[in-house]
């Protein structure tokens, strides 16, 4: 069923008050991961085969400690291979320090615009 008219024009006031008031939020939801590295998900899918026999093994032979091994070996090897890391996290060290440093400076504004839109609705309702 379409949108009526009035219906289109408030929902793309909220879209462009979404991208006025929310910026940051927008720009980090839209972010994508880029193409899935496909050599990650590969190794990954191996090292979960390989801790599945692993595991098998160590029934097999009635040893704990090699089972507990194959279950990390394919616990490892699913994360790896659903849970690629981001291009971003692989670049270095010094590059990832720079990020937490100005996500903490922009949580204090963050924080602050909060309490400015608080304050101003409450304003708002006292009239």
């Amino acid at each position: 069923m379409p949108l009526s008219e009035q219906e289109q024009r408030l929902l793309e006031e909220m879209e462009r008050g979404l991208y006025q008031n929310d910026a940051d939020f927008v720009a980090t939801v839209g972010q994508r991961r880029g193409k899935p590295n496909y050599t990650v998900v590969v190794v990954g899918a191996l090292l979960g085969i390989l801790g599945i026999a692993t595991l098998v093994v160590g029934v097999v032979i009635h040893q704990t400690l090699v089972g507990v091994l194959g279950f990390i070996i394919m616990f490892a090897g699913v994360l790896l291979a659903f849970a690629p890391p981001r291009r971003g996290e692989a670049a270095g060290g010094s590059a990832g320090s720079q990020k937490s440093g100005a996500g903490k400076q922009k949580a204090g504004g963050f924080m602050n615009g909060l309490g400015d839109r608080w304050d101003k609705r409450q304003d708002e309702r006292g009239r």
